[in-house]
Order: C-alpha cells, then sequence, then structure tokens
C-alpha cells in the first residue's frame, strides 16, 4: 500500500498510478524506496484495528500519519452512529438473545430456572439502563 505527497498532502496511491503517471519511464517489478520517494511515493501501514462495538459504531479510515521513525501509518476513527440507529441495533440484538432463549417460556417446558428468568429480564431491563444505546451491560447468560 503507497501513498502520495501532492502539495505535501497525502493521498492513497498505487504503483500502476505510478506507472500510468509517468508512461515514459521503465520502473523495475518492485521499485526501492528510494526511487519511489524520489517521485513523493511512500509505503504505508494500517494502524491495528481497535475494538468496535458494531452495534453503535462504525468505523472509517482516518488519516495519514507519521510515526516517530517517520514512517506512515493510516489510523482508524470511530465514529457513533446517530441514536436512532444505535437504540435500534442494540434492541434488535436484545430481541434475537431473548428469541433464543423463548422456547424455555413455552408452557409445554418444564419450569424455567430462577437463573433464566433473571437474564430474560436483565435483557428486556437493557433499554432502561442509564448508559442505553452506547453503554449497555449486557446480562450474562
Amino acid at each position: 500500500m503507497y501513498l502520495k505527497l501532492n502539495n505535501g498532502v497525502p493521498e492513497p496511491y498505487s504503483l500502476e498510478q505510478l506507472r500510468n503517471d509517468n508512461k515514459r519511464t521503465s520502473f523495475p517489478s518492485h521499485p526501492s524506496s528510494e526511487l519511489l520517494a524520489s517521485y513523493d511515493v511512500y509505503p504505508y501501514t494500517m494502524q491495528a484495528q481497535p475494538d468496535v462495538d458494531w452495534l453503535t459504531s462504525t468505523l472509517n479510515g482516518g488519516p495519514f500519519e507519521q510515526d516517530a521513525t517517520g514512517a506512515w501509518v493510516k489510523s482508524f476513527i470511530v465514529e457513533q452512529l446517530p441514536i436512532a440507529d444505535a437504540s435500534s441495533n442494540v434492541r434488535n440484538y436484545r430481541d434475537t438473545l431473548l428469541t433464543q432463549s423463548d422456547w424455555m417460556a413455552l408452557s409445554d417446558t418444564p419450569s424455567m430456572s430462577p437463573a433464566m428468568a433473571t437474564y430474560r429480564q436483565a435483557l428486556r431491563d437493557v433499554t432502561a439502563q442509564k448508559g442505553f444505546p452506547f453503554a449497555v451491560v449486557w446480562p450474562v447468560k
């Protein structure tokens, strides 16, 4: 993965683009870092992907940054979803968890254990939590 500095601003770039932008130049199949730098082209790595609560957040590409050694790194930005979307996602997940244990609440099955009844009630109470929807503490089954 490469970037090109255009007027000092890093932008994603590829070796194919380098070859297309310089049709009269013959490049080796694996150009050296020095050769690439002469065209303001530099390799970059991706930052480690942060943990994301996919029910309430999304992960987007962030800016290019240089680390302490001068190497280029592409970062990530975690953004919260709009509250209506996050609330809907959390409710849908909660409903899925409730559905997975619905069979225990049927009239033709043995009575539900107190622990399972407590778990199911805690799921129903998720929307009443102080941090809902962005800081939900999920009950343990």
